[in-house]
C-alpha cells in the first residue's frame, strides 16, 4: 500500500517514509532518532516508526517554518504541557542544534509563566538547565 507524501506529491511506501523521517529527525538531532529507536524497540517500535515517519518525515518536513521556530514551538508547547521532561530535554538539545541560543531558548521558557504558569516554566527551565550543563553552557549569559 503506498500513500502521498505531504513533503512531494509522488506515492512512497511506509519503509521510504519512514527512512525519510528518520533522516530529517537525524539532520537536527544527531542522536536522537538512534536513542528513540533503542528505547522502544522492545516495547512499542511502531511508536518509534511513526515518530519518525509521522512527526519528522511529515509534519516537521513541512516547507513552511524553520527548524529553529519548530523549536520554538516546540519548546512553549512542552513547557505548557507539563510532565514532558524528557521531551523536553531531547527537544532544547535539538533547539541548540539549530541555531538557538541559550538565552533564546530561557527567554521562550520564561514566555511559557505567562501563558501555562509558573510551575510548568520552572519545570521546564529546569530541564534547560540541565542540557546547558551537560554542554557546558553555564551561566546562561
Amino acid at each position: 500500500m503506498t500513500q502521498g507524501n505531504s513533503t512531494d506529491d509522488r506515492s512512497t511506501t511506509r519503509a521510504e517514509r519512514y527512512e525519510h523521517g528518520r533522516a530529517v529527525f537525524g539532520a537536527v538531532n544527531e542522536a536522537a532518532p538512534a536513542a528513540i529507536a533503542e528505547a522502544l524497540a522492545d516495547v512499542s517500535p511502531e511508536l518509534e516508526h511513526q515518530i519518525s515517519a509521522w512527526a519528522y518525515g511529515e509534519m516537521y518536513a513541512r516547507p513552511h517554518l524553520v527548524p529553529r521556530d519548530r523549536q520554538l514551538v516546540t519548546l512553549g508547547m512542552l513547557a505548557a504541557l507539563g510532565g514532558c521532561e524528557a521531551q523536553l530535554d531531547i527537544h532544547v538539545v535539538t533547539a541548540l542544534e539549530v541555531g538557538l541560543t541559550p538565552r533564546e531558548i530561557v527567554e521562550a521558557l520564561l514566555q511559557s509563566a505567562v501563558y501555562c504558569g509558573f510551575p510548568r516554566a520552572l519545570n521546564a527551565t529546569a530541564v534547560a538547565k540541565d542540557v546547558f550543563a551537560r554542554r557546558g553552557l553555564l551561566p546562561v549569559e
